[in-house]
């Protein structure tokens, strides 16, 4: 054993963490920020544990009215740490122990060099006698994020609602509404004073995005979280401890969601892993673009992340689940003359013959009533490939139909059960992929599809949501049975590109309801919405990158032969900065119209590479639902793109904020469309843009050249 040090310095130019010993032994993380800033006096410390452990029998108490933290975390001595490197990563792995149970805890640091984004991840290790039975485990505690009445006055929450057709919906209320001062002290001894938000169910970002955040309205100071986690199995909570804003992000938990897991003598636990990003004074824009880079760091590497190959999809207000030879070779020979790159056959191409598709799928086999003819669906992936693109194929893997062949020949253990019995969504059964019979069924799939009928982009769908989990064998919860199945999912995607490593996978599920980075570090882009309105996908778009890097964030663009041209610039305009999903109906437009879709391709060829190392801020705020003007900036050392929408009811001009080129020269360009009557003004001085566009609804991308930044 390592004797204890009073305070633990560690990190990097971006980002410095101090750790804290008390005299009681408990280590707590004291402070983040700026290397060379001052840490808090141990008085001030929030008495929070580096890790949250409760399990059966060792939780909270009451005594005299006030919450008695008895838990596993609190009762955890530091015992041995160790400092590291993992190349571009510096990590710090703090090792705790509890010598009552023999519980050992090794909290995880990891931070990318020059990023000021610290990444977190527990692993409990039982080293006593007896089982333990754990009930909650936090994956990262942070306690001063706010220091200070006057700090906790300043603070406002940030959190990010996330509907179906009404994603990304980021919200901001003062923290005082959620942690209130009732005479002079804040109520919190009965710990209910914190504001959290909870993931339910199979899908992690129903409802919510699994991130948060906390910024101060006097300094800019700005954190923004993210739970890594695939499942809705996640919680996180911010509130006021001692006049401190404490911070706590947890993967599944007995409250929240029934988890629980027995950790036998010998076994370990490892949470999901979570990140913190750290703005000093920016606001934040600033630490969202810190969160861009790390998403680019944990990422699995795939030339998809550099190219941004344009996609052609045949779903959205389009061919809506009813593809043909018929209407696929027209459609593939439009998209080819938009110099589209891929094109994806979407839902409905396994099944025409026995009453719908929905609870009979699961064998994905092409419907030879759909593709008649000695080559069936094979004539359609030859036209896409002979027109110069890459064939893609609609899949949704983790369900089988009820009516479905599959549904009788896999066995019942290799499916979401509870009590004994299949559990059954909306006419479909769950597999769970842990179990090998499933796993090898989708194995055969995807090396048939992709293997030998040469498929290069599978769009992966999720559609039902199976509840709380499954049980796979006596004793284990529902929820701790789901948490199995997460990880088995991300093995078997780990497992398809390491067999084929150029195929594109996207990550879709009703739209954006599984909107996370445990999918989003191994897939490649990320379905954002089903949204059929072009006016309505706005703020969706605008608000995108704040939960997905540009370049894997898809956006419809589906023009149709009722809208007018600015109506076609606009849903353009909506996919320019992110990925390219053209749809639509492009072989009925009118000639104006097709132009300005060839042009909007065009335009985005020239500019995707810079797109694929920017980072975003939003020079009128985070997007709003209702507002009238919507804005998005992407900015690289030497360009800044801005997208902009007028939608009716706002007045004709606006001045858009871009602090970060404040004081320096730069030449306006419309890039798209060129027709655009916009006209547009930079100042130096104030960092301002002031901009007209003359009719709504109307959508513009603007290019500043300027000369490099020093950030």
């Amino acid at each position: 054993m390592t004797s204890a040090p009073r305070t633990l310095r560690w990190g990097h130019q971006a980002l410095e963490v101090e750790v804290g010993v008390g005299e009681d032994g408990v280590p707590r993380l004291t402070r983040i920020g700026l290397p060379g800033g001052t840490p808090p006096e141990p008085r001030t410390w929030a008495p929070l544990p580096l890790a949250e452990v409760t399990a059966a029998g060792h939780g909270r108490n009451w005594s005299g009215g006030r919450l008695i933290d008895t838990s596993l975390g609190s009762r955890m001595r530091y015992r041995d740490h160790r400092i590291g490197h993992d190349g571009d990563w510096h990590v710090l792995t703090v090792e705790l122990h509890d010598p009552e149970t023999g519980l050992v805890a090794e909290v995880a640091y990891r931070s990318p060099d020059g990023i000021p984004v610290l990444r977190s991840q527990v692993t409990l290790l039982n080293e006593g006698a007896t089982t333990l039975h754990l009930e909650s485990v936090s994956s990262l505690v942070v306690g001063p994020l706010a220091d200070g009445p006057e700090a906790i006055d300043a603070a406002d929450l940030l959190w990010a609602e996330n509907d179906w057709v009404a994603e990304c919906r980021w919200q901001r209320r003062p923290m005082r509404q959620t942690s209130p001062v009732i005479g002079d002290r804040v109520v919190y001894d009965n710990g209910k004073g914190e504001f959290t938000r909870t993931g339910r169910g199979v899908w992690s970002s129903c409802g919510l995005l699994p991130m948060g955040g906390l910024t101060d309205r006097r300094l800019g100071r700005t954190w923004v979280w993210q739970i890594e986690h695939n499942g809705g199995g996640w919680h996180w909570e911010c509130g006021d401890r001692d006049t401190l804003a404490y911070l706590a992000l947890f993967g599944p938990n007995d409250t929240h969601h029934g988890w629980r897991h027995p950790l036998e003598p010998g076994a370990e636990f490892t949470t999901v892993p979570v990140a913190l990003a750290f703005s000093a004074d920016d606001g934040p824009d600033e630490a969202f673009a810190a969160l861009t880079r790390y998403r680019r760091a944990i990422r699995r590497p795939h030339p998809d992340h550099e190219r941004l190959p344009v996609v052609f999809n045949d779903y959205m207000n389009c061919l809506m689940g009813d593809p043909s030879t018929e209407k696929l070779l027209p459609l593939v020979d439009a998209a080819a003359d938009a110099r589209a790159e891929y094109f994806v056959i979407d839902a409905g191409w396994y099944d025409g013959e026995n009453g719908g598709w929905w609870d009979s799928v699961g064998a994905w086999e092409p419907a030879a009533s759909r593709f008649p003819g000695e080559r069936g669906i094979h004539e359609v992936l030859d036209r896409i490939r002979d027109r110069g693109m890459v064939p893609g194929l609609w899949l949704e893997p983790e369900v089988i139909g009820v009516r479905s062949p599959m549904a009788k020949s896999l066995p019942d253990e290799a499916f979401f059960r509870r009590d004994g019995v299949r559990v059954t969504e909306t006419g479909r059964h769950h597999l769970d992929l842990r179990h090998p019979a499933a796993r090898a069924h989708l194995d055969e799939v995807v090396d048939r599809l992709v293997g030998e009928w040469g498929v290069g982009y599978l769009k992966l769908d999720h559609n039902i949501d199976p509840g709380s989990g499954t049980i796979a064998h006596p004793g284990e919860t529902p929820a701790a049975g789901l948490l199995g199945h997460n990880r088995a999912q991300l093995d078997w995607l780990d497992g398809i590109l390491d067999r084929h490593p150029r195929l594109v996978v996207e990550n879709c599920s009703s739209g954006g309801m599984r909107w996370d980075y445990a999918l989003l570090s191994r897939l490649q882009l990320q379905s954002t919405s089903d949204q059929q309105s072009h006016r309505l996908y706005a703020p969706i778009a605008a608000a995108a990158p704040s939960a997905v890097t540009p370049e894997q964030g898809a956006v419809w663009a589906y023009p149709v032969p009722e809208d007018s041209a600015d109506e076609v610039a606009f849903t353009m305009v909506n996919a320019l900065l992110g990925r390219i999903h053209l749809s639509g109906l492009p072989g009925e437009l009118r000639p104006e119209a097709r132009a300005l879709v060839h042009e909007a391709v065009a335009t985005y060829k020239t500019i995707r590479a810079d797109l694929a190392r920017a980072v975003p801020a939003w020079p009128l705020g985070l997007p709003a639902w209702d507002d009238e003007w919507l804005a998005l900036a992407l900015h690289t050392p030497a360009t800044t793109y801005v997208s902009v929408w007028r939608r009716p009811g706002a007045e004709s001009g606006i001045t858009l904020a871009l602090p970060h080129l404040r004081g320096r020269t730069a030449r306006v360009d419309v890039l798209y469309p060129a027709a655009s009557p916009a006209d547009a003004l930079w100042s130096p001085a104030t960092a301002d843009l002031t901009l007209t566009l003359p009719t709504a609804p109307s959508a513009v991308l603007l290019r500043l050249a300027h000369a490099a930044t020093a950030r």
